[in-house]
């Protein structure tokens, strides 16, 4: 039997980009927060600017609990699924930690994929088999809480649309905001202004990529010092705006939430009458029941999703939620697939930086340009960055100049064209399809006995032919630069487990078709709150960092603001 502890008026299960921004709001209205992480605390000495230890070896994330459980991935569903690699990573922050931290809202059009595609070029536009539907709020009603993340957490960028005036030096695309960035986007690398030159001379309109890396001091933090270790390593001056540098610190200060670390949560429980109670948790070799008023579920898309399908019950069968079958459906992922690589002539300039300090060009992202005459909806954000390493040039492509990755000829390739290739990093609309879910794997379990979370997706043709347009796109936008080789990488087609989760617990006013409602609060849990990538309903071209972060602020201060009726 678990060991009963006090009870407490809320839980959050996982303090990562979610949970780690829900805290603040909960606490500072005076509730009383326990966080149960699955990792500890790290300090800067943990950040070493090792990239066999932290690219290679993927270190810390390859030894712990998330690595234990990682999804298996099919592409088909009378196919036998395999297991993949887990990219997330357990610490308080979560995987803020070593993120890429490129902080991007969510266009408008984005909210209302179905009834704007309908109006502009008919309803038989939207895939036959996506189960797509329209955010129960739209861009307006999230800008707030954008804005207070934004502010909070410490993002740096240039805006392109404040209260609807454009500036040419921002993305002039995005949604108006009410507000610039707390400060300056990152410095610009002599090859990202080679790009930015190359996108003006077409006619576009290059801007510096927001991020959530603080680029003069801020709230305590230093600011960046562009060392080059980043990608996947961490921040040990604390200028990446991690959860565990930001709000987790402010809410720790309310004296409201208890952080209890290295805590695996089995299952959230729930009593005959539908309401959650608690969840049960292991933590060294003993387990514990943490009962409280509310639960709010952070702990991302994938194991969101498998939490509540292993914590069945009398009242719920299937899974927790999941009387009408939607855990665990709507399930999409970006297609991070189909970069391009470019070779140019000359060196770039390219060593060290940060994949977040990059130029975007958005003419061909969500709905920005004409497809009357496409045969696909959405689009793509295009995006090329400072980010280089000895061991990534080491293995960087050789256009098939070299047929071998080993010998004197690949050695001389190398040493000449190290520092003269670059990869593209696309990110593409991705719609929710009814072949597409998470289940629990019927035969791979985790350490504790526990199935994994199955994963069955593939793309659908629509998200192929924006790949495939988007590779044409960013040759364009190399060649232009100056590019004289260009290799481009196939199109995939299986979802594997990725950063970028969306979906599986998603978030609509429809019972019947999402888990969840307008505010995050489950649909046959009331006292069960959802946050995280699995509440959302469509992908954008974006990464999902700051709207989920928004999302989680709004369904925190829902629960402080609607504290009796959700509870009671």
């Amino acid at each position: 039997m678990p060991i009963n502890l006090p009870k407490t008026d809320v839980i959050i299960v996982g303090l990562g980009a979610a949970g780690g921004v829900a805290a603040l709001p909960l606490t500072s209205a005076g509730l009383k927060v326990i966080g149960l992480e699955a990792g500890g605390w790290l300090e800067g000495r943990d950040f070493a600017p090792d990239e066999i230890r932290n690219n290679t070896r993927n270190w810390p994330m390859a030894v712990q609990k998330c690595a234990q459980e990682a999804p298996t991935v099919r592409g088909y569903s009378n196919t036998t699924a395999k297991q993949g690699g887990h990219p997330m990573m357990n610490a308080v922050g979560g995987t803020t930690m070593h993120y890429w931290a490129q902080s991007w809202r969510l266009n408008p059009w984005d909210f209302k994929v179905v009834s704007n595609t309908t109006e502009r070029y008919g309803a038989s536009r939207i895939p036959a088999n996506s189960t797509v539907e329209d955010w129960p709020f739209d861009y307006e009603e999230l800008e707030p809480y954008y804005d207070k993340v934004e502010y909070t957490v410490g993002i740096s960028g240039k805006a392109g649309n404040i209260n609807g005036k454009i500036d040419q030096q921002g993305n002039i695309f995005e949604g108006a905001r009410s507000r610039e960035y707390p400060m300056q986007a990152l410095r610009s690398s002599p090859f990202t202004e080679l790009m930015s030159d190359a996108a003006s001379k077409m006619g576009l309109n290059p801007f510096q990529g927001p991020a959530a890396i603080v680029t003069e001091p801020y709230d305590g933090r230093s600011p960046c010092l562009y060392h080059g270790f980043c990608n996947k390593g961490g921040c040990h001056v604390q200028a990446k705006s991690s959860t565990a540098f930001s709000t987790i610190p402010k809410a720790l200060d309310t004296g409201n939430l208890d952080v209890v670390t290295h805590a695996r949560v089995t299952k959230i429980v729930a009593d005959n009458s539908g309401k959650v109670t608690g969840v049960e948790y292991l933590r060294g070799n003993e387990f514990y029941f943490q009962p409280a008023d509310a639960v709010l579920l952070g702990s991302y898309a994938y194991e969101n999703t498998r939490l509540l399908l292993l914590s069945k019950s009398r009242a719920y069968p299937n899974g927790l939620a999941n009387n009408t079958g939607q855990v665990g459906r709507h399930y999409m992922t970006h297609h991070q697939g189909a970069p391009i690589t470019a070779l140019f002539p000359k060196d770039l300039h390219n060593w060290y930086g940060l994949p977040a300090q990059g130029v975007a060009i958005d003419e061909w992202a969500d709905d920005n340009f004409d497809h009357s005459s496409l045969d696909f909806i959405g689009g793509a954000n295009l995006w090329a960055h400072t980010d280089r390493r000895p061991m990534s040039a080491v293995f960087m492509r050789t256009f098939d100049v070299v047929s071998k990755n080993w010998g004197s000829q690949w050695k001389k390739f190398i040493m000449e064209n190290a520092d003269r290739t670059n990869t593209s990093y696309i990110q593409k609309t991705t719609l929710p399809y009814d072949h597409n879910y998470l289940d629990l794997d019927p035969t791979v379990k985790d350490p504790l006995g526990f199935p994994v979370t199955r994963i069955t997706g593939r793309y659908g043709e629509n998200e192929l032919k924006i790949a495939e347009y988007a590779q044409n796109k960013m040759e364009q936008w190399y060649r232009e630069a100056g590019a004289i080789e260009i290799y481009k990488y196939g199109l995939g087609s299986t979802m594997g487990a990725t950063t970028h989760a969306y979906g599986g617990t998603r978030m609509g006013d429809n019972s019947k078709t999402n888990v969840v409602d307008r505010w995050g609060f489950s649909h046959e849990a009331p006292n069960l709150g959802v946050i995280g990538g699995s509440v959302m309903g469509t992908s954008g071209a974006r990464n999902p960092t700051l709207t989920v972060q928004a999302l989680a602020w709004r369904t925190a201060e829902y629960l402080a603001n609607n504290w009796r009726s959700i509870t009671s």
